[in-house]
């Protein structure tokens, strides 16, 4: 019998942020066309650990950028290369990065190629989560969100997937562009995706955090310039950018003054990226905003489209996944890990690891 048949699995619940409890519950049936996989990293996402957001729906099972090995497929697996060319043949054994959100590619959204603002991207899942040492990967996830993955490419790695694919979309929607201005407000985990993304396309970087830690990841990973954000100013970024503002503005921090700083730093024809969920309303001086003509807009997760295009940048070096990861944590020992994202002190990318 195989091993994973042989015990309940343990899962991670998250309750709050300082309450994720370790339980019990069986492993995971398949139905004909789903596979099973073995959880080897998952990683901890800065929305994780939102807990204004998170502990409404508490408790619940955690974690959506995983990977990990086939252990069982079911029936007529084979059958499912019918749609987009996909290829669903998958094998026990078979090393894997799974969305745990997928559009449906039938709606008017999808026809669009407005793959995020599908409701099957909103609503569905994988089963009980990331955080668990198997996974129940329905059909839908199987045909569009499952990936094998490169030789090259660790299992912690692949933990990297889908939160630089959402960084991709976020870029993709507004158009960066070589010798432009990027600025790029909180130099977090999805700030120095940015920083890195931005930097490839030939842009100025400058960055922002309150974190000294941060920051000097920030120059680490390519931003020609940074300042602390509780002293920053727009006159701060025209007094190294020859008097001009930026091109484009990426907010990845939800406190106010990133919002502030966000509106003040733009320069005309600009752009403002709500990469982070703002902690209020937005004020925005329509005025000015009319007259200059400035875009703002909003980013949610990624499609499918993206987390290829993700894949392959980590494979081929041009992101540097592995250099982002600071902890890799033991499922046993997730609190510590949860902790260590919420802190947000001296960490980047916290991974977790079967024990």
């Amino acid at each position: 019998m195989q091993e994973w048949k042989r015990y309940k699995l343990k899962v991670a619940v998250y309750y709050s942020n300082d309450d994720v409890r370790l339980e019990e519950r069986p492993v995971p049936r398949i139905n004909d066309g789903e596979i099973l996989v073995k959880m080897m990293a998952s990683g901890i996402c800065g929305t994780d650990v939102m807990q204004w957001y998170r502990q409404k729906k508490a408790p619940r099972v955690l974690g959506h950028e995983m990977a990990g090995e086939i252990v069982e497929v079911g029936k007529d697996l084979n059958n499912l290369n019918s749609l987009n060319g996909l290829n669903c043949s998958f094998k026990v054994g078979d090393r894997v990065f799974v969305s745990h959100h997928v559009p449906c590619y039938n709606c008017r959204y999808c026809a669009n190629g407005d793959y995020t603002a599908c409701e099957a991207l909103h609503t569905g899942n994988y089963e009980p989560g990331g955080f668990s040492e198997y996974i129940r990967i329905p059909v839908e996830n199987v045909k569009y969100g499952t990936l094998l993955l490169p030789d090259n490419v660790s299992y912690e790695e692949a933990a990297m997937i889908e939160p630089l694919a959402c960084v991709v979309l976020g870029q993709n929607r507004i158009g960066i562009k070589k010798d432009q201005t990027v600025l790029v407000i909180g130099s977090g985990m999805s700030g120095l995706m940015h920083i890195q993304m931005a930097k490839s396309k030939g842009a100025k970087v400058i960055a922002t955090d309150i974190n000294k830690y941060r920051l000097d990841k920030a120059l680490e990973f390519g931003a020609d310039y940074v300042f602390n954000a509780n002293e920053y100013s727009a006159e701060n970024l025209k007094e190294i950018n020859t008097g001009n503002l930026a091109e484009h503005v990426i907010v990845c921090a939800g406190a106010k003054k990133a919002v502030d700083d966000a509106v003040s730093s733009v320069d005309r024809k600009g752009k403002i990226l709500f990469f982070a969920v703002p902690e209020g309303d937005i004020n925005i001086p329509s005025t000015r905003f009319w007259r200059d003509e400035i875009t703002v807009t909003f980013s949610y997760g990624a499609g499918p489209d993206d987390l290829k295009a993700a894949m392959e940048m980590i494979r081929s070096g041009a992101i540097n996944a592995k250099k982002m990861i600071s902890h890799t944590i033991p499922l046993s020992d997730i609190q510590k890990g949860f902790k260590l994202v919420s802190e947000a002190k001296d960490s980047l990318k916290v991974v977790i690891i079967p024990d």
